[in-house]
């Protein structure tokens, strides 16, 4: 028996939202995104790995399709700013952005973006040293929550600072939540959608996994005091913790084994009694966070082997019940491809269903040779603040070497690269990374 028509298998079986303007489904600020994509007026603020320019010069672009490279600043030298990003819009109409850095000697920096031709940054936050990393960071209202990770047991700072932000250019200190031990190594991703609750990747004194790659779990942590953070709840794969009964899935071999815990944990307001997490090297899980101090699971997909792991992001499209799912690539040259977008449907969310993948960029191949890694990372995670796009036909994502690409996925089953975007690599340097 053949599918019935396109347009009527997707609006039938509510996977596919018109993207007519003026009518439901595609928000105003898409139908935006959209013009403005085509029209090639978007700006972007690209990583350049390690690169030391002044903000004046040009940045040289191997690809631009669709896209226009309008304003850049090199952070001070700074390098590998990515994975917390977060606008904040002032009472006075500026517009500030916040950007993590993944690694030493930069926590975060702030960034006047009001004119996106000319960005300044305006404060920047140093790491106590090469031990630690600022990875993450998360915004509500005025207030920013920055994780902290180290590189060993016991190290300190490990857990998330809490900052006031009333005044955008001078965060204040308002306290931090630690969760330093001689089994933890502190906190690597965190979200903030409603406000209220902080979920988190994170380790703690209390917790020793079996395995050195699964030392952290997810955390949720009551924030509605800003002054007192409060641990509500926790959950982890059974089997990952010492004295748990259970025994895991099988491990990946060698280089591949990245672990079993949690990596970006999202709940949002449209559904606080859920939340998305990838796994890393257990896929996808859906948890029932009705009662924040016992979440249970919904359901897990676990598709690695026969793929390799490291499940990163699992964004849900509620008018569409849809998911994308990122695994992020973490070998140099590629030596951990294929990694994925992919594309799941989750209509019935206690059995998820993997429809599609986002097609790999035409000159793959070359760009392989360029170095580094190339595969996917992350996608635009329609935060709920103002300033941050909500986009559900459009997927921005990220390929380290292979750059920034932008797909249309008004048809889930199959998407279409729109728009794509690489600066070329800087002088002396080994790759240009793009990461969020």
């Amino acid at each position: 028996m053949g599918f019935p028509p396109l347009r009527e298998r997707i609006s039938g079986a509510n996977l596919g939202v018109n993207n007519t303007p003026g009518q439901p489904g595609a928000s105003a600020a898409e139908h935006s995104f959209r013009k403005r994509a085509d029209a090639g007026i978007v700006a972007l603020l690209p990583n350049a790995r390690r690169q030391r320019t002044h903000p004046e010069e040009r940045m040289s672009v191997r690809i631009a399709q669709n896209l226009k490279l309008i304003g850049r600043h090199d952070a001070g030298g700074a390098s590998n700013l990515g994975e917390g990003i977060a606008m904040k819009i002032a009472k006075n109409g500026k517009r500030y952005l916040y950007i993590a850095h993944e690694n030493w000697p930069v926590a975060f920096s702030i960034f006047d973006v009001t004119e996106p031709r000319a960005p300044q940054m305006v404060w920047q936050l140093k790491l106590p040293g090469p031990h630690a990393r600022g990875n993450s960071l998360a915004m509500r209202g005025d207030t920013l929550l920055m994780a902290y990770q180290v590189n060993k047991y016991g190290l300190k700072p490990a857990g998330f600072q809490v900052f006031d932000i009333a005044n955008p250019v001078e965060p204040r200190e308002v306290t931090f939540f630690d969760l330093s031990g001689d089994t933890s190594q502190g906190t690597h991703y965190i979200s903030f959608m409603d406000g209220q609750y902080a979920h988190i990747s994170t380790g703690a004194p209390d917790f020793e996994s079996k395995h050195r790659h699964d030392h952290q779990f997810y955390m949720i942590v009551d924030m509605r005091n800003p002054s007192k953070p409060t641990e509500v709840g926790r959950w982890w794969m059974p089997g990952q913790r010492v004295g748990d009964g259970e025994a895991l899935p099988p491990r990946h071999e060698g280089f591949l084994d990245v672990g079993y815990r949690p990596h970006h944990t999202l709940s949002y307001p449209e559904r606080p009694d859920r939340a998305y997490i990838g796994w890393i090297d257990g896929g996808i899980i859906i948890l029932d966070i009705s009662d924040k101090t016992r979440p249970t699971m919904i359901s897990r997909l676990d598709y690695h082997p026969p793929f390799p792991g490291f499940t990163h992001t699992c964004l849900p499209l509620f008018n569409r019940n849809l998911m994308l799912v990122t695994d992020e690539a973490t070998g140099d040259h590629g030596r951990d491809w294929p990694k994925r977008y992919w594309v799941v449907d989750i209509r019935e969310e206690k059995n998820p269903v993997m429809i599609a993948s986002m097609p790999v960029p035409e000159n793959f191949e070359e760009l392989h040779r360029i170095g580094g890694r190339i595969g996917a990372h992350n996608i635009h995670e329609n935060e709920p603040e103002p300033g941050s796009a909500k986009l559900e036909n459009t997927v921005v994502t990220t390929w380290f070497s292979a750059g920034l690409r932008i797909y249309d996925i008004r048809d889930p089953f199959r998407p279409e690269e729109i728009a794509a975007f690489l600066p070329e690599t800087p002088e002396g340097q080994r790759g240009c990374r793009i990461s969020d």
